[in-house]
């Protein structure tokens, strides 16, 4: 009997053992899993992959069939894509251009998603470049810091190749998405405001789930903030979280860098956001309805061209202290999924795919006519 009590305090023992060392693992299993994407080496003596060739068809993800031909009269504006983080990290702060399951993310997921609105709108070009890895948005460290600013060199030679190659004088369209977005900023203040040739030629510029300071983007800046439909030359940029969802507006805030004068990557440190509604078309502080949701989309595994159906009236949204709430979307197809480090990227849906295309088409339109 004796044997047989003290077994069952053995087992007992063990049981609560494991059960301590699976719930410590539940508790700090978001710093495992961040831990394991830490790539331990200084940046400063990291051997980055080699860098692209902007010349050859490889260091594209996007590019018209015979980019150097007359293009089609339906397509009068180009799109320059800059590509949100689809490499989760490791070994490497930046990621080559050929890591496999970077790019099945990128064609998979972010092209059908984030490229495919502006589809129907110009000529689409979207360079691979060597993005900073998704560890780099999970820390503050300078290293990582070092990591997104190293991504930049490659989408400024990107914008470059495809303005000498294959822009020339036509008018075009940024838009950039999450880290895209915020390497689309710098692009944005650097080689297009400062150059007149370039900034006559911007339609406008999409920084999707993007912080930027509102106060830069104000109506007498060089790119002021798109404030209304049509208008073109503008900057239409936004962060968005649910609405009731505090502990993501601190994380979005608290974790925000920009770019400052001297192009170091700073928090935002109490500067409110600028936020552009796409249901509105605008800064508006209105709530603007669900009635007015063109189309919620989730594209994800399409094939690239193939246009996916809209799911309309799925969310509300409303500025708010310059992040952009959005109700519940009512359909499940668009609503979080994946994995871990999946979840940490942009989501696997675009709630305003119809909505960015109508605005794109009423903008490119405008700047047309405009003779831009």
């Amino acid at each position: 009997m004796a044997l047989k009590g003290f077994k069952r305090w053995i087992f007992a023992g063990v049981v609560l053992f494991l059960a301590l060392i699976l719930s410590a693992a539940f508790i700090w299993r978001y710093d495992i899993l961040s831990n394991a994407l830490d790539p331990k080496v200084p940046f400063l003596t990291y051997h980055p992959p080699p860098a692209p060739d902007y010349g050859k068809r490889a260091s594209w993800a996007l590019l018209p069939r015979n980019p150097e031909a007359v293009p089609p009269a339906d397509r009068p504006v180009d799109i320059f894509f800059v590509h949100p983080t689809t490499f989760d990290g490791g070994r490497d702060w930046n990621g080559g251009i050929d890591q496999p399951k970077a790019a099945r993310f990128l064609s998979r997921v972010v092209l059908p998603n984030y490229a495919g609105p502006f589809d129907r709108v110009g000529r689409l070009f979207a360079p691979r470049y060597r993005q900073a890895s998704l560890y780099t948005y999970l820390t503050l460290r300078d290293d990582a810091r070092e990591a997104r600013r190293f991504a930049y060199g490659d989408v400024l030679q990107a914008f470059r190749a495809y303005r000498v190659r294959y822009g020339q004088d036509r008018p075009f369209i940024i838009v950039g998405v999450e880290q895209g977005g915020s390497l689309a900023a710098r692009l944005l203040s650097e080689e297009i405001a400062a150059k007149p040739e370039l900034k006559s030629r911007l339609v406008a510029a999409y920084l999707i789930e993007t912080p930027v300071p509102a106060d830069e983007y104000t109506p007498a800046a060089p790119l002021p903030a798109c404030e209304r439909k049509a208008q073109a030359g503008c900057v239409a940029a936004w962060i968005s979280a649910p609405e009731g969802d505090f502990q993501r507006v601190q994380e979005v805030i608290g974790r925000s860098l920009i770019w400052d004068p001297s192009d170091q990557l700073v928090n935002l440190e109490g500067r409110t956001p600028l936020c552009f509604n796409p249901l509105l078309g605008g800064t508006s502080l209105e709530r603007a309805p669900a009635r007015l949701n063109l189309g919620a989309a989730n594209a994800t595994g399409l094939d690239w061209g193939a246009r996916p159906p809209f799911l309309q009236r799925q969310v509300s949204a409303r500025c708010e202290s310059g992040i952009l709430r959005t109700s519940k979307p009512k359909s499940s197809s668009l609503r979080d999924s994946g994995s871990w480090a999946d979840r940490r990227k942009v989501d696997a849906f675009n709630l305003f795919y119809a909505d960015l295309e109508a605005d794109a088409l009423e903008r490119a339109k405008a700047a047309v006519s405009a003779g831009r």
